[in-house]
């Protein structure tokens, strides 16, 4: 099995992605998807500026892919809002299979690290992803 990591200023836009699953993580800004505001708000805070976010690249015709999302969050305060959750309906609104409910991994304050035993959680989530794409067909 073969997998690619890639920014979202680098990554083909999604009617010219040709995968088994397209995940996509976004970190979690003022209750979900990033916005030109709240990522200046995170430049601010040190963290790069960028120009667009997942929010804008999923600003799309529809198309068909098999799709899981996830995000990162802050575990204290526990804030109401995903970005993953948000990722997941727009995905879905564009005609995607949703292979698995949108998951979040908590991070230490705004800018991380991840929180011990997170990223066991993650490849425990991965690994389930992969099951569940074997068995999806």
């Amino acid at each position: 099995m073969h997998s690619e990591v890639v920014a979202v200023l680098d990554a083909p836009s999604l009617d010219q992605i040709e995968t088994d699953l397209l995940i996509v993580g976004a970190p979690t800004h003022a209750f979900g998807l990033s916005r030109p505001t709240t990522r200046e708000d995170a430049h601010q805070r040190g963290g790069e500026l960028l120009e667009f976010g997942i929010r804008e690249w999923l600003e799309s015709d529809p198309v068909s892919l098999r799709v899981a999302t996830f995000d990162t969050h802050v575990r204290h305060p526990n804030l109401p809002g995903h970005a993953g959750q948000k990722a997941a309906k727009k995905l879905k609104k564009l005609g995607c299979t949703i292979l698995a409910n949108s998951e979040s991994f908590f991070v230490e304050g705004y800018e991380g690290p991840l929180l011990p035993g997170e990223l066991d959680r993650a490849r425990k989530w991965g690994q389930d992803l992969a099951t569940r794409l074997r068995n999806h067909g």
